[in-house]
């Protein structure tokens, strides 16, 4: 696809000022971009892009008035990047013209002043908002929890089904509507084509990042499921599952909870030694007390936790659906990513089924 995709660049003396001093877009509200859409108001800002709620002035009856546009910031980096998230929105939304697969819908896309923009359905608010608005430190209901579960499988499904690996989930990255009955995954900036990919230790946000990246194999779609099974933990138990300070301390907390890494798979990680001795044991890098320079620990025999030390009912909660999210996290979190539950069998889970 050629650079514009056939979108004119604008050319203005004046555009230097269009942008702040690291390339994101200096909008005003009430600005129409595109000669269609009105920005009302700031949805959000990342490393990629601002976001904007607007509304569509060209809106046909049946179409959503309101639209949350992505403008992605002005350098030839993120250009490029938003240009390959683009290629893969369009590969979901080809692959789902009914709009059923929970991942956040594409509308349109357009070059307004040298910035790509993407134009997506408008929702309500991100997991990490709705968690502290209903279920700061205590969690949700485990209905709720099913009911996104649900929802979220449906769309690595259609990710699997278009060779596509999200490569960042997490609550913020998962927006629900105002009925906090539905939810879709957005935020494909990190996104990829499934294959040969590049091996980098710090891929995903770290709190959801599967040992395998840490460790350096190979990835594949088990990535994301271990990411959604982070997600529901945390959802339940109005706690981050891993709260690691480093990859080295993740994966101390994995094994804390799962015990050690069969010994095979440590062999193929082109990272494993950053963390484990010639022998395989764990070296966990801590600070020293008194220097405050970081020290090696040898530690072996890591005794793990059963998940039920974890996940503890509430009071009033089915037995049966409890045991079945217990066996559900017991199914995703295990450390050969291989032998990891796949999408397809968490969709026929009993806690999914209700069975």
């Amino acid at each position: 696809m050629g650079k514009g995709d056939g979108m004119p660049t604008e050319r203005n003396c004046l555009h230097d000022n269009w942008n702040d001093l690291e390339g994101y877009y200096r909008y005003r509200f009430g600005e129409i971009l595109d000669g269609r859409y009105e920005i009302l108001a700031a949805h959000g800002k990342g490393v990629f892009s601002t976001v904007v709620r607007a509304k569509d002035l060209k809106a046909r009856p049946g179409d959503p008035t309101e639209v949350a546009i992505k403008i992605i910031r002005n350098n030839d980096t993120m250009y490029k990047a938003g240009m390959e998230e683009l290629v893969i929105l369009k590969k979901l939304v080809a692959a789902d013209p009914k709009d059923k697969r929970r991942c956040v819908h594409l509308i349109s896309s357009f070059k307004y002043r040298n910035h790509l923009c993407l134009v997506f359905e408008s929702l309500w608010m991100n997991l990490r908002g709705l968690q502290k608005k209903f279920g700061r430190n205590i969690g949700l209901s485990l209905d709720v929890v099913r009911l996104y579960a649900k929802q979220l499988f449906s769309a690595l499904k259609h990710l699997k089904s278009c060779g596509v690996l999200h490569c960042d989930i997490k609550p913020d990255n998962i927006l629900v509507n105002e009925a906090k009955d539905k939810l879709k995954l957005c935020v494909f900036g990190n996104a990829m084509f499934a294959g040969k990919n590049e091996i980098t230790p710090y891929l995903v946000s770290r709190f959801y990042r599967a040992p395998e990246i840490i460790l350096g194999l190979s990835y594949d779609h088990p990535m994301d499921i271990w990411s959604v099974g982070c997600c529901l933990f945390e959802l339940y138990a109005g706690k981050v599952l891993f709260p690691g300070r480093s990859n080295n301390d993740m994966l101390r907390l994995h094994m804390e909870l799962k015990g050690p890494f069969p010994k095979k798979m440590l062999r193929k990680g082109a990272f494993t030694y950053q963390h484990f001795d010639q022998d395989l044991n764990f070296l966990a890098t801590e600070e020293d007390p008194v220097t405050k320079k970081a020290i090696r620990k040898l530690i072996v025999n890591i005794k793990p936790k059963d998940i039920s030390s974890v996940i503890s009912g509430d009071p009033g909660e089915e037995l049966k659906m409890l045991a079945h999210f217990k066996d559900l996290m017991e199914r995703i979190f295990v450390l050969d990513p291989l032998r990891r539950i796949t999408v397809s069998q968490a969709l026929e889970h009993p806690f999914i089924t209700k069975k």
